[in-house]
């Protein structure tokens, strides 16, 4: 063997010996040697010729500094007031070791710039009565507090820290903590946990998820960023997937996406059904429904901000993954001491074996489900593909020094689709071929020029492609379809802090966006190919204050975008923002939020028919001139008022709305009926209430959430000019809770709304047959509403320790596990009969799902 290749051999088997070999830890902290508390009972067993019972779960992760007393009595009481254990002795040679129900707990609270003492650091018992504050040395105790606490620190001017109390319990000496300042933002937050730990409600009334702490969701076994945030008011798929989140009753191409400053345009796997974001690289992810920041252009309905792990870590971790969907892995490896590479990577297990999760998801994205006759009877349809999808993507992180660092991001989300449908009723068949991908990069600089000073330059290239063929095999007929977005952006933000408690950001955005829509038909021949170009200029300016005693936080900003078509339009456009939370009895705050937006781009639904309903929507962008596909820029205002209450166990919150978006096309707001609307323009309005009571303790979370609406739209060009809008539901309700029991976890929810509306033929004169081709006569837009949908979804989380370095997951999930038939949709059609043809489109059925993932 070449000596080459028995160095690589050495060096690999060295690296896995390392990695997951349970192993001796020294460090050295004085002159205190730090030991696995299980390797050190096991000397003291063949020193003193004794023997220990303990549960290896309970203690494997405890290390203890080597007592230095002589005597075996003398070392196991040391042991016992460094772990807070419980070890009793049964007879002269055998001991039990076993956790206490409560620990005493001690720290010293500093800063983390010059380790200065931090005092009067307010110390608080998550989920309970119990909080001090620290003395002038920084210094707190707490006794007889239940181990599974976890201990909120806080500071005026400071970061929050939540730790938990095991990590705490040594006593000799005390364990320092190093809170954060807060130069760049302020990161208080309100809720520690909101429904389920990981998930809190920020100070300016944002929400904010972090994967790594996420607990557990009915019907979630995995922090699926897209699937957790419709569990919060006001924000539901109408069609069960994450493609089309609907937040405060707009459209899915009305929400602002970013993965690591980047927009995105397509966010789903699965034509929908699964999240495109591998959440365990991911740090933070941030979602406004109003009273947005003023760097946030696009997106008048909300902002998804989705961050990945941005800072570099001593060691490698990773970890990975499979369930009956798919299978991935991720990973950081340090490349030198201010270097490392982040990857992660997915891949559907479709194409190489069926499961029930893959059968029931199939039936749901491929469905032009229940096609019904003018006779009343159901086609027989045979349907054929092959499928699959994958994603993958990189960053690199290097530090400059520690006030300067770069970020390069890069993701790449790809589906394609090979599907043949005969319809053995009709004898028709038709054929389709479908690769949909997302290719981005981006790049920043973050730069901390003094302790009041900072900037941010951002830039990056994102490039959507669709690409579709449809065969009708019997015409025959062949249509082709493409779409392309290719957007380039520089942001450049500014942050200086004026005082301790005023914070003034500045900053500028250019963005060029291209949008191609190129389609042909060969019977009868037929082409079109609509390009368009935008760039934009943005300017935006905001301050932010929180007061001293905290009682009052405000934002007010506002942005100044430019927009030029290159061709034939500009316009200016000013978006004032405001943001106020204040105080008004203890634990009792308002809140009071406002905004302006517009967005340029647009996705144009194509009727249901096109591609088998499987992916429907094409992105164009604004331009009133185009004589094909006129489409306006969408503006929105927003309003909104709110009450919460939040106490350690309880949280009660109110928010009444009103937002009108303007600058809206029928071609984009999914009218499935054909011929029943062209290129009217129009508005909507939404009015709506959203309520939310959490009980939370350490060990459980229930919450009751429901969400009244009433969302028109108005068309002038249409009778009635006013008529419910696709997406009103006027009444949504969850009930749902989990509970924790040692590793274990367990949700359970049910989810209810009433039918959203749809429009039905005439029944006196359903076919008007004086047009060539024959058109079906409907009813007043949107006067018939679907049933009412329920679901209940269920899941559970075991965790557990391979080794003391590479821990595990067990996780399974069933969805409407009632198998309750619920209709998301339906629309009419006519066939070549000129017979309407009933299309109804079904939620999923009883959908199991299982997990098994590892970390180290």
């Amino acid at each position: 063997m070449p000596k080459t290749h028995l160095k690589h051999l050495l060096f690999i088997c060295t690296f896995l010996l390392l990695l997951f070999s349970s192993q001796k830890t020294i460090a050295q902290d004085g002159n205190a040697v730090t030991r696995n508390i299980i390797q050190f009972l096991q000397s003291l067993e063949v020193e003193y010729d004794i023997k220990f019972s303990y549960v290896d779960e309970d203690i494997s992760h405890l290390k203890i500094n080597v007592p230095q007393t002589q005597g075996l009595e003398e070392i196991l009481h040391e042991i016992g007031e460094q772990t807070q254990l419980k070890i009793q002795r049964l007879n002269e040679r055998y001991y039990t070791i076993a956790k206490s129900t409560t620990v005493d707990i001690c720290a010293i609270v500093l800063d983390n710039y010059k380790e200065n003492t931090v005092t009067g650091s307010s110390v608080e018992v998550l989920g309970s009565d119990i909080a001090i504050v620290t003395d002038i040395d920084g210094h707190f105790i707490l006794e007889n507090i239940p181990r599974k606490s976890i201990i909120q620190i806080k500071h005026l001017g400071f970061k929050p820290m939540f730790i938990s109390a095991e990590e705490l319990t040594h006593r000799h000496p005390c364990k320092t903590l190093l809170l954060d300042l807060t130069y760049e933002q302020l990161d208080e937050v309100i809720v520690y946990q909101f429904l389920t730990t990981g998930l809190n409600k920020q100070l300016d009334a944002s929400f904010q998820l972090t994967p790594e702490d996420f607990g557990i969701l009915p019907g979630l076994i995995e922090p699926d960023v897209l699937q957790t945030i419709q569990a919060l008011p006001g924000i539901k798929s109408i069609d069960e997937t994450v493609s089309n989140i609907n937040i405060r009753g707009g459209t899915n191409d009305q929400n602002l996406i970013l993965w690591d400053g980047i927009k995105m345009y397509q966010s789903g796997h699965f034509f929908g059904l699964i999240s495109a974001f591998n959440p365990y690289l991911t740090e933070k992810v941030t979602l406004i429904n109003n009273g947005t920041n003023a760097e946030y252009g696009d997106g008048v309905s909300g902002v998804l901000d989705i961050e990945t792990k941005n800072e570099i870590a001593d060691d490698f971790f990773g970890g990975a993954g499979f369930n009956l969907i798919n299978g991935d892995l991720y990973g950081q490896v340090p490349v030198a001491n201010n270097a490392a590479f982040q990857f992660s990577a997915r891949r559907s297990l479709t194409d190489f074996f069926n499961t029930p999760t893959y059968d029931e998801f199939f039936n749901r994205a491929f469905q032009d489900s229940q096609i019904k006759g003018g006779t009343g009877q159901t086609d027989d349809i045979k349907r054929t593909e092959n499928f699959y999808f994958y994603d993958f993507t990189g960053k690199i992180l290097y530090d400059l020094n520690p006030d300067h660092k770069i970020r390069v991001s890069f993701i790449n989300i790809n589906n394609n689709l090979d599907y043949t449908e005969q319809n053995l009723t009709s004898l028709r068949e038709t054929q389709s071929r479908l690769n949909q991908t997302n290719l981005s990069f981006g790049g920043s600089l973050e730069s901390n020029w003094s302790d009041v000073f900072t900037t941010k330059i951002n830039a990056y290239y994102t490039r959507y492609d669709l690409q579709s063929e449809n065969t009708t095999i019997n015409t025959p007929q062949i249509l082709s379809q493409e779409n392309e977005v290719i957007e380039t952006a520089l942001n450049l933000n500014t942050r200086y802090q004026l005082s301790e408690a005023l914070h003034w950001s500045n900053g500028y955005q250019l963005k060029e966006t291209g949008v191609l829509n190129f389609s042909e038909v060969t019977q009868p021949p037929y082409s079109n190919n609509i390009k368009g170009v935008l760039r934009t200029h943005s300017l935006f300016s905001e301050l932010e204050y929180n007061s001293p005693n905290e009682k009052l936080y405000a934002r007010l900003g506002a942005r100044m975008n430019a927009i030029q078509n290159l061709d034939t339009f500009g316009k200016y456009i000013l978006e004032p923002r405001l943001n106020v939370n204040y105080e008004l009895l203890q634990d009792f705050n308002m809140e009071v939020r406002g905004e302006f937006k517009n967005q340029t781009t647009h996705q144009v639904v194509d009727l249901e028919q096109n591609f088998l309903g499987i992916e429907k929507r094409r992105w164009y962008i604004a331009d009133p001139d185009n004589d094909l596909v006129p489409l306006p820029i969408t503006t929105s205002k927003q309003g909104s008022f709110g009450l919460n209450y939040d106490h350690h166990r309880l949280y009660v919150g109110i928010e009444g709305f009103y937002k009108e978006v303007e600058g809206i096309s029928a071609r984009t707001q999914g009218f499935q009926s054909e011929g029943q609307f062209n290129e009217e323009l129009g508005n909507y309005t939404v009015k709506g209430i959203e309520f939310l009571i959490n009980k939370k303790t350490a060990d459980y979370s229930a919450w009751i959430s429901y969400t009244y609406n009433i969302n028109n739209y108005t068309f002038e060009d249409v009778v009635p000019m006013t008529f419910p809008n696709n997406l009103d539901v006027r009444h949504t309700a969850t009930f749902a809770g989990n509970y924790n029991y040692g590793n274990f976890k367990i949700g359970v929810g049910l989810n209810y709304r009433t039918g959203k509306p749809y429009t039905k033929p005439d029944v006196n004169n359903p076919v008007d047959t004086n047009f060539f081709p024959s058109r079906i006569n409907f009813q007043e837009p949107n006067s018939s509403r679907l049933p009412e949908y329920l679901r209940i979804d269920a899941s559970a989380i075991y965790n557990f320790d391979i080794s003391s370095r590479v821990k595990a997951t067990l996780g399974a999930s069933v969805l409407n596990f009632t198998n309750r038939k619920n209709i998301l949709n339906t629309y009419h059609r006519l066939n070549d009969n000129d017979e309407i043809e009933t299309v109804e489109s079904v939620s999923l059925g009883l959908t199991p799902n299982f997990s098994f993932r590892i970390k180290f």
